[in-house]
């Protein structure tokens, strides 16, 4: 099982999904775009333009899905932007400061981070299958969830919703990861109040 709770995202961003298989025919090569250099270095010593931030949170977030394919000249000026905002999960921070990609990959990041930490939570995988039992296919997740709701199955879904962005399809990503929180709504609604770690936040 895959450990990455957002409050313990060290080594993650950098190493996504280590030695699992991914898709090739959409993969977009680390070298063919990616951090501007003199950029990044006038943002780690603070004299970066701050007009020109925004940008750099765009390219920030175009390289983060590509993790572990990226060049080691890509990762190093990844690595000095997150040095500068104090880690990985201050560089989720300030990518959530930043409209559209930037904060689309923020909460993406955190969203797959908490659906691997609760993916063999006992409760929550009883709540996911009563829930099922009632709605088997739920919105939006027909041909994502696997036939039978185990300890994999939330870390399956976090596993497609990492794979989009790699592949170049946020906005597909987007609408599994709403999808997913809108069945973990309704399946934290339909569990017992006592079953531990399904009750819904306001």
């Amino acid at each position: 099982m895959h450990d990455k709770p957002p409050s313990k995202l060290a080594g993650h961003l950098l190493h996504r999904r280590p030695g699992a298989s991914r898709p090739t025919r959409h993969r977009v090569g680390p070298d063919t775009f990616g951090l501007d250099q003199e950029k990044v270095l006038r943002f780690a010593d603070g004299t970066l333009d701050p007009t020109e931030e925004p940008r750099l949170a765009e390219e920030v977030a175009e390289v983060l899905p590509l993790g572990w394919s990226l060049s080691p000249r890509a990762k190093e000026r990844l690595y000095t932007v997150t040095e500068h905002l104090g880690g990985e999960p201050r560089l989720l921070q300030w990518l959530d400061r930043h409209p559209g990609l930037p904060r689309l990959t923020a909460r993406l990041v955190v969203l797959t981070g908490t659906l691997d930490r609760y993916s063999d939570d006992a409760g929550v995988v009883e709540a996911l299958r009563s829930s099922r039992a009632e709605e088997p296919l739920p919105s939006g997740l027909e041909g994502v969830l696997p036939p039978e709701t185990d300890e994999e199955t939330l870390s399956d879904i976090s596993y497609r919703i990492d794979e989009l962005p790699f592949e170049r399809h946020p906005q597909d990503a987007a609408r599994l990861a709403l999808a997913t929180t809108d069945w973990l709504r309704s399946a934290a609604r339909r569990a017992a109040p006592s079953s531990p770690g399904t009750t819904p936040r306001p």
